[in-house]
């Protein structure tokens, strides 16, 4: 595992980790739920980043709207890859 120290003023800290209690955790998730965000990390990876099982990954991501970006254009894919007669 790779560890990474972040500073912060005084005050934030301290704001911060009112609101997320555990301020480690709380920064891991966030940067792990940006990343999930902008395509850098899975939903594996981001399970495997918080040591969460399947569904409480999907629990976690569900909880803070972070979505599967999947459109028209995926569906058409992968009903093709699977020989799906409405592929086109």
């Amino acid at each position: 595992m790779t560890r990474i120290a972040v500073e912060l003023p005084e005050d934030i800290a301290k704001r911060l980790e009112s609101a997320w209690h555990d301020l480690s955790r709380g920064t891991l998730e966030a940067v792990a739920l940006e990343a999930y965000r902008d395509g850098t990390l899975s939903r594996e990876q981001v399970g495997r980043v918080l040591g969460l099982s399947f569904w409480e990954t999907e629990a976690f991501l569900k909880e803070r709207q972070a979505y599967l970006a999947y459109d028209a254009r995926d569906l058409e894919d992968d009903l093709r890859d699977l020989g799906h007669p409405d592929a086109r």
